[in-house]
């Protein structure tokens, strides 16, 4: 079992998340503090959505991949091990 992969900054970005909202609520808080709050975990959350890894649609077809090195477009090509 691995224990740091792809989601481990999402894991750790909520528990930062969390602590700092339950310190936030310990205190006495006033709207400005919220906002700020609501402003960390939007800016968390447009992280994730623009900077998570995610499939391109010519991972399923090697012969589009294979047409497309050497045409002059960056080629990314990963591979995996299931081990």
């Amino acid at each position: 079992m691995k224990i740091i992969n792809q989601y481990s900054a999402l894991w750790i970005a909520g528990f930062l998340v969390l602590v700092a909202g339950m310190l936030l609520l310990r205190q006495n808080p006033k709207w400005p503090q919220f906002l700020v709050f609501g402003v960390l975990v939007l800016g968390l959350a447009a992280a994730w959505i623009f900077l998570h890894p995610r499939q391109t649609g010519q991972g399923n077809d090697p012969a589009r991949v294979q047409a497309s090195i050497g045409q002059g477009t960056p080629v990314l090509l990963e591979f995996q091990s299931p081990y």
